[in-house]
């Protein structure tokens, strides 16, 4: 059982606000602190909750090749950084270094390859995936709920 699921983070607190943006309910609660508003526990709730994913490119092999290449080579840096601290000579820590982006680059561009025709086809798009409310509500400890209502018929500024 989830915090959340059984309303023990609601308990005592009183909607003050509702908003269909979360940067106008984070301005509330921004206003309220600028008046002096004891804003601990204070919620910004969103409701109506959906996983929103938006297709932004195909994946291609190519693509799959160069993205497999891009982090194998942050972490052949990260090796070879590691290795040259413990190289004998003063400038063979720069040697290292890029012998560890190159191999990581080539070592990621063939694990993305392999990576990428496992999948056979069956999810051939990059996509970035995001959390969208219908609403979000401002939620006050109920003992100063009056407080907040009377801070919010105060014009900002």
């Amino acid at each position: 059982m989830s915090i959340a699921s059984s309303g023990l983070i609601t308990t005592n607190r009183e909607p003050i606000a509702t908003y269909r943006t979360y940067e106008e309910a984070q301005k509330t609660v921004d206003h309220l602190s600028d008046h002096g508003f004891p804003v601990k526990g204070t919620l910004i709730v969103g409701v109506g909750l959906r996983s929103v994913e938006q297709v932004v490119a195909r994946m291609t092999y190519l693509r799959a090749a160069g993205w497999g290449a891009l982090s194998g080579a942050w972490f052949g840096l990260l090796i070879g950084l590691f290795f040259g601290i413990f190289a004998a000579r003063p400038g063979a820590w720069l040697t290292l270094l890029l012998w560890g982006l190159i191999w990581g680059a080539i070592a990621g561009a063939i694990f993305g390859l392999i990576a990428h025709a496992v999948h056979g086809g069956r999810r051939d798009f990059v996509s970035e995936s995001s959390l969208v409310a219908d609403r979000y509500e401002v939620l006050v400890d109920s003992e100063h709920a009056a407080r907040a209502h009377e801070l919010l018929r105060k014009p900002s500024g």
